[in-house]
């Protein structure tokens, strides 16, 4: 069984980075409503679960909304 992710309980680590807080994170992702957990829209449509405002979507073209 794949190990969890921290922020997105429903998706697994092959999809994930490790933030500079040693915290294993989901990458962006696009989906068609807005994922448990996740922090932002970027501007391509995706979600993300990022936990700094720095370089959220970066490589998306940027932050549309933050969800917190």
């Amino acid at each position: 069984m794949a190990k969890r992710v921290a922020g997105a309980s429903n998706l697994v680590t092959e999809d994930s980075y490790v933030n500079h807080d040693g915290v294993r994170v989901h990458k962006p992702i696009h989906a068609k409503s807005k994922p448990a957990n996740a922090t932002a829209r970027c501007r391509d449509g995706s979600y993300s679960f990022s936990t700094h405002h720095r370089g959220t979507c970066s490589g998306h073209r940027g932050v549309a909304a933050w969800y917190r």
